[in-house]
């Protein structure tokens, strides 16, 4: 029995549901840092951040919409394997879903435990006690979640979203009313850049990269809604989209101004978490800590869940022989194993790396919009897609530490975005190329 119409509780459900597929880690630890590093610039920052945080998941999302959920279909299949291999590696096991489950920690159990510091020492490596038994927990229930998912989704979309986005929209009211600390001066990079570091800094919630598993995923669920016509699932989808952007941008906006006033709660923050927790200590005690614990910890475990699920799916897909079980049973312990390293510490070698792959995705998602006018689309998709990985590497390894001196001299490389103009140009030029009728006067 199938259905081509969804009502509006589901559709507001969908959008919900990507909303919380959206907001995990990244969305809650980079703004309030960010806003207290921009000082009198985070305006500037803000609206970087928003860009590359908001708007580039929101077209990206639009675009999977676009492909019917095949982005890469014009590129060879062993390039297409490779970037959706380094996708779901990041956004599962290496970065993404680690630093939700470390997140959790660090803002929704650390804050209530004494000794949080004590380690011990096992084959030379150094464990921090309390760490490593939340993780081994916490990625426990995710695998317990994604191994018998059942009603999740529903459950995720139109139960635990609803009450994070009343506990958050509280949150921001007292930013905006309760009164903080003066905005101090603008801090390093924010000084001069403020708007290039704010755009960089909103690739490190990875949602970009999200998108196009997540769009994929949300095509999947409309279609066991019984939402099978394809002009349907791209109309759900961006409604979706633009539900979980508004809720996004709401999130991030009222972090950037937490930051901006928080002061001295900010004082020796490595990360926007300790700012988050602070503020909300210093405002409401002991019961918003509470509740501030539950809002994380929630918001990290469905973004953990799906990513799990999601990656399980994909490389059960790839190797059939595999099960999907077996899968998300290898998934959650290596995010166990990744998370142990540190948050600051995975967010320092998560950087390069997504320096150098979000350009690859920005260029994915510029050529799939442009696909009906390129005369050559298949050659258009594997030349840009080239150029944005080649000039990504480059600022990729400029951003590990890498002497990268010889490229000094090309635009955007001290900002970290070499990559942008080159790209450009490969597209302006693909949309040049004429077709084969011409191809004879072209040569």
């Amino acid at each position: 029995m199938h259905k081509s119409k969804m009502s509006l509780t589901d559709t507001l459900g969908l959008g919900f549901m990507t909303f919380a597929f959206f907001l995990g880690a990244g969305n809650l630890i980079f703004p309030p840092l960010a806003g207290f590093l921009a000082g009198e610039n985070m305006p500037l920052a803000m609206i970087g951040f928003l860009l590359t945080a908001v708007s580039l998941p929101l077209i990206t999302l639009i675009a999977v919409a676009k492909a019917q959920g095949k982005v890469m279909g014009l590129l060879p299949a062993f390039a297409a394997t490779a970037f959706a291999i380094a996708i779901y590696i990041i956004i599962g096991p290496a970065f993404a879903a680690p630093r939700a489950g470390l997140v959790a920690y660090e803002m929704g159990f650390k804050p209530f435990i004494e000794n949080s510091e004590q380690t011990f020492t096992l084959a030379g490596i150094v464990f921090n006690s309390s760490q490593l038994l939340y993780t081994l927990v916490f990625f426990g229930i995710a695998m317990m979640l994604s191994l018998f998912p059942g009603k999740l989704l529903d459950s995720v979309g139109k139960v635990l979203t609803p009450i994070m986005i009343v506990l958050l929209v509280g949150l921001a009211l007292s930013v905006l009313i309760l009164p903080g600390s003066d905005v101090g001066q603008a801090v390093g990079e924010y000084q001069s850049h403020a708007l290039v570091k704010g755009i960089l800094d909103g690739y490190n919630t990875m949602d970009a990269l999200a998108s196009l598993i997540f769009g994929m995923l949300i095509i999947d669920i409309l279609r066991k809604k019984g939402v099978d016509e394809p002009k349907e699932q791209t109309k759900y989808l961006i409604r979706a989209a633009l539900i979980a952007a508004a809720g996004l941008a709401f999130v991030y906006i009222s972090l950037f101004f937490l930051g901006a006033s928080a002061g001295e709660l900010a004082a020796g923050a490595d990360n926007g978490g300790v700012i988050l927790t602070n503020y909300v200590n210093s405002q409401f005690g002991e019961l918003g800590q509470i509740l501030l614990a539950a809002v994380v910890t929630l918001a990290c475990l469905t973004t953990v869940v799906g990513l799990v699920s999601a990656c399980a799916e994909y490389f059960n897909e790839l190797m059939p022989k595999l099960s999907y079980r077996l899968l998300a049973v290898v998934m959650s312990v290596s995010c166990a194993i990744v998370a142990n390293v540190g948050l600051a510490e995975l967010i320092k070698i998560s950087i390069p790396v997504l320096v150098t792959i979000y350009p690859v995705a920005i260029a994915l998602v510029a050529v799939t919009y442009l696909t009906e006018r390129f005369a050559k689309p298949e050659l258009a998709h594997r030349a840009v897609l080239s150029v944005a990985l080649f000039f990504g590497i480059i600022d990729g390894l400029s951003a590990a530490g890498f002497d990268m001196s010889l490229f000094s001299g090309m635009p955007l490389f001290a900002e970290g975005m070499a990559w942008l103009l080159p790209t450009a140009v490969a597209i302006v030029v693909c949309l040049f190329i004429k077709g084969s009728t011409q191809q004879t006067a072209v040569n």
